[in-house]
């Protein structure tokens, strides 16, 4: 796993050698192995590697072929390298490492931009062209590897991380107010917006070309759901495990050390016991606890750990992330809070302790409908259909209002519930995953930031996917959102930026774009079947996992957040929310960021999701932001 970041300078010939190599330098923990840079009259490259493959300086890059006419920075593997590598040789190629590199940049030599089709992996790359004078960006179908852009009066700028562009004194740090919206609602900015106004996030499955006539993206790859597949269940159960097993053993191809993360949990689980399957040696495995044993799954992992034989490592998160908290929100580059970015941090730093390269069970939940939302919203969903759209519309809303003014538990479920039934499907959705509610919003902001954001609704983003959905039902529809939002916007920055933090290279079986269209073409019964969810895969994998991981209560990889922040965190949090909050008071009134403290800490209310990302705003504003 690498970092790469570069520009082009056909109009505005004022980068230069250095400005490469601090790029490289603000993404060095991406590759702490070497560096490498290119730079001619219109283009400039730089690289730092991670060695995984061919550990020799023949590995090292930019990498170049056809006479030294094509260059390449590549972050990523590339999965199905070497049986392209021998369709390339077999017409005539040769080659004189054993990367994946050296593979794509000859594939590009024989077909152009068609290459991107034939590519499996993850992973974000630029190519110069030095025939044709154009750079071609590319990013993985699902968004695995991250690749932001600056485009400047007819050049760019781009890199794997932000921290890279912002060494460029003429890329600017102005905060979108609506991406400061999205962050609330989401925990994250969706693509393609940055925190930043000017500067974009190159999506899933495109590609990005530039030349002297100007910049154009374009999409290679869309997950579909309209072509749903008549199997049987023991049909699918076969070719499932077939693929997922094919997909697992291709991704423990490495020139290094190699384990897996294992969470106790169904995906991690299958994950390790098709590891174990493959090797030799026992797989080294690693797990991070709580104290708070509603959070703590490591019983669990011990479990599989034991039944396959596992080098089996554990971490226990107490007050110690307290001190790692500044340093982690350092690595995202936007605000963003999901709350699993700490144990993914410290499962990322126990496991680069033993290998170099980690397999992870990251997707199952998302493409095969794992979280309990899914089931809720299906409910919720077959129940709204029951009900006469104008009863919906008119009667509902007012006794949603009633009961939310009524006292007790039971009249703020029921307002929650009336509420969303009487919202359409995808607002529905929407509302019942933000993690801000109007309310609370309009409560927060000052006017002028109201002002300045005008009509504008975090929930669009969500809305228009559902809407572009191609599935035949609810739970497609919703699936589908869910792919092109919350895993490549939240999962996937997550284990990208915690696992790159600590020079972790995570592998997801799961997450192969054949394994996507693969479950999108299954009936969503398969799926979701009443409320058990993730069904098929329970059965595919009953043979290697035992009852008690496959079919207990699903717990995910959350925290402890509502005690944290009147815990462990309170100090913290009182320093950055009420003390020093120069960042948050930029959009928000003082005096209703210490409303919701005060409510939280003395329980009459639980605002952690909203105070937690106050927190997370604050410490990435103070680093990216604040003044000198």
């Amino acid at each position: 796993m690498c970092g790469i970041a570069g520009f082009t300078h056909f109009f505005h010939n004022n980068y230069n050698q250095q400005q490469l190599l601090t790029m490289g330098n603000a993404i060095a923990h991406r590759g702490p192995d070497a560096h490498g840079e290119y730079l001619n009259d219109n283009i400039g490259l730089s690289h730092r590697r991670l060695s995984i493959l061919d550990l020799s300086e023949a590995g090292n890059q930019p990498m170049y072929a056809d006479n030294n006419q094509l260059v390449i920075v590549f972050n990523g593997e590339i999965y199905n390298f070497l049986e392209l590598r021998a369709e390339l040789e077999a017409k005539g190629y040769s080659f004189n490492t054993h990367t994946d590199t050296e593979v794509i940049l000859k594939l590009y030599q024989d077909q152009g931009q068609d290459f991107i089709h034939r590519i499996n992996g993850m992973f974000a790359l630029a190519i110069w062209d030095n025939k044709q004078q154009s750079l071609l960006l590319a990013r993985d179908r699902i968004g695995k590897k991250p690749l932001y852009y600056y485009p400047n009066n007819g050049d760019i700028a781009f890199a794997s991380e932000l921290k890279a562009l912002l060494t460029l004194e003429d890329v600017p740090r102005n905060i979108r107010p609506d991406a400061v919206y999205d962050y609330f609602a989401y925990q994250y900015v969706p693509d393609p917006k940055t925190i930043f106004e000017g500067i974009y996030k190159l999506e899933p499955g495109h590609i990005l070309t530039i030349d002297k006539t100007g910049l154009k993206t374009s999409r290679y790859w869309q997950p579909s759901f309209a072509n749903t597949a008549n199997k049987t269940q023991q049909q699918a159960e076969e070719e499932l495990l077939a693929l997922v097993d094919d997909c697992t053993q291709k991704r423990m191809i490495s020139d290094v050390p190699l384990g897996a993360f294992l969470s106790g949990g169904i995906d991690s689980s299958a994950v390790v016991a098709l590891m174990a399957k493959h090797s030799e040696q026992p797989i080294k495995t690693c797990s991070i606890g709580f104290d708070d044993k509603k959070y703590n799954e490591t019983e669990f992992a011990q479990i599989v750990a034991e039944q396959y034989h596992t080098e089996h490592f554990e971490l226990t998160v107490k007050g110690n992330m307290t001190d790692k908290l500044e340093e982690i929100a350092r690595y995202f580059d936007e605000p963003f809070a999901d709350p699993s970015l700490v144990p993914t941090y410290f499962v990322s730093k126990l496991a680069r302790e033993k290998v170099t390269v980690a397999l992870a069970g990251d997707g199952g939940d998302e493409i095969f409908a794992g979280y309990e939302k899914y089931a809720i919203d299906q409910t919720e969903n077959q129940l709204r259909s029951a009900i006469p759209k104008p009863l919906r519309k008119h009667l509902l809303p007012p006794i949603a209002k009633l009961c939310r003014r009524l006292p007790g538990t039971l009249f703020k479920k029921a307002s929650s519930l009336l509420h969303s039934l009487s919202l359409s499907p995808a607002m529905a959705f929407y509302v019942s995953n933000s993690q801000i509610d109007d309310p609370t919003w309009q409560q927060l902001i000052k006017p002028e930031t109201a002002n300045t954001l005008g009509n504008y609704h975090p929930s669009e983003k969500t809305l228009g996917l559902y809407d572009q959905a191609d599935g035949p039902d609810h739970l497609s529809k919703i699936l589908y959102t869910d792919l092109h939002s919350y895993l490549p916007g939240g999962i996937l920055v997550k284990v990208d930026r915690m696992s790159m933090a600590n020079s972790l290279e995570v592998r997801a079986p799961l997450l192969d774009y054949q394994v996507i269209d693969y479950a999108n073409r299954l009936a969503s019964n398969l799926k979701l079947k009443g409320k058990e969810k993730k069904h098929i895969l329970k059965k595919t994998f009953e043979k290697f996992l035992p009852k008690s991981i496959l079919y207990r209560k699903k717990m995910g990889f959350s925290v402890p957040l509502a005690s944290w922040l009147r815990n462990e965190l309170k100090a913290q949090c009182e320093e950055h929310l009420l003390n020093n909050n120069q960042g948050l008071t930029q959009f928000f009134k003082a005096d209703a960021i210490k409303q919701l403290w005060q409510e939280h800490q003395s329980q009459r209310k639980d605002h952690s999701a909203v105070l937690w990302s106050m927190l997370m705003y604050q410490l990435w504003w103070n680093t990216y932001i604040k003044p000198k």
